[in-house]
């Protein structure tokens, strides 16, 4: 199949291009390269170009034959998301109805959505299924949802397939290691806490060490980007036969703030300065999936489920790329 991998050149983006390629069907980055990393791209055949610009998106979608889009372009701040909502909206929201314009136009109704557990906001129980409530709590979580809603919509009048995707932490390095996590700036807790065992900053943080939780330290969902990836395909499939679907994607499992220091510690070898400050304001004491959904309807299953193989693969990226993707 001829997939158009919007973000592309990102984390999650480039290593979805490199199992769709290995698995036989030929990707094809449609990326602006403001976030994204031409080296993380390598031998994939790459348009450079922005969801904004609708004929430069018609024009490929025709010419090159693509038959489903996988969506991975959207702004990821929650910081920034508050403090300039109007790009979030602009990006997240306004380019991806322009992207769903021109598809529908071309012709082209499968669409894959990399949306969010940000959308279900701070729930009242965990862990969270597809039903629990969606109350976003910032604009990143608002403009996710926004797009489901849109897609929603637009699968009831018969023009669009498509499956959303609901995320929790993805990390790791896919692709045996060779496709890692580069943010600028990071914000992402294991490559931070990598940086500072590395020597590339000073310290990493503790936000908080009087939760309800076992050691004090919030709990988070983490989802080795491979596994992340694998449920893509299958959700792909998937849409021969259902019109509209949404999933979560994480490991069921929780690991807390220290419990993933210390496993950076154990893998890396190293030692490095740890500060514990106050809470930050909106951070849940836990948030977990309830991925069962996606186990039973889709037969996919994180095949590394361990904080150790998650953490493993990420150290030897960065320690190999310490300063990140050449460009």
């Amino acid at each position: 199949m001829n997939v158009l991998v919007c973000g592309g050149a990102g984390y999650i983006g480039s290593n979805m291009a490199a199992l769709l390629a290995r698995e036989g069907h030929r990707p094809i980055v449609f990326d602006n390269f403001s976030k994204g990393h031409r080296a993380a791209v390598q031998d994939i055949q790459a348009v450079t170009g922005d969801l904004a610009d609708r004929a430069l998106l018609l024009r490929t979608l025709r010419e090159l034959g693509i038959e489903a889009v996988m969506h991975f372009a959207a702004y990821i701040e929650v910081g920034e998301s508050v403090q300039q909502p109007l790009k979030y909206y602009q990006n997240n929201l306004a380019n991806t109805q322009n992207l769903l314009s021109a598809m529908q136009e071309a012709g082209v109704a499968k669409f894959v959505f990399s949306s969010t557990a940000a959308v279900y906001g701070m729930p009242a129980r965990v862990p969270i299924t597809e039903d629990t409530p969606k109350e976003p709590i910032n604009p990143y979580g608002e403009t996710k949802l926004a797009v489901e809603r849109m897609c929603h919509y637009q699968s009831q009048a018969g023009r669009l397939r498509f499956v959303a995707l609901r995320y929790f932490n993805a990390c790791g390095a896919g692709d045996d290691g060779a496709r890692g996590e580069d943010h600028r700036p990071e914000s992402h807790l294991i490559p931070l806490i990598i940086q500072a065992a590395l020597g590339k900053r000073p310290d990493i943080r503790i936000y908080g060490t009087d939760y309800p939780t076992p050691d004090g330290t919030c709990i988070r969902d983490y989802i080795h980007i491979d596994d992340l990836c694998r449920a893509h395909l299958l959700a792909l499939k998937k849409l021969e036969e259902c019109a509209e679907l949404t999933y979560n994607l994480g490991n069921g499992q929780g690991y807390s703030v220290r419990q993933v220091i210390d496993t950076v510690r154990r893998v890396s070898g190293k030692s490095f300065k740890v500060v514990e400050v106050g809470r930050r304001p909106g951070d849940p004491p836990v948030l977990t999936s309830d991925a069962s959904k996606a186990k039973n309807e889709l037969g996919w299953r994180p095949e590394k489920p361990q904080l150790e193989d998650m953490v493993a693969t990420a150290w030897r990226w960065h320690a190999e790329h310490p300063n990140g993707y050449s460009e």
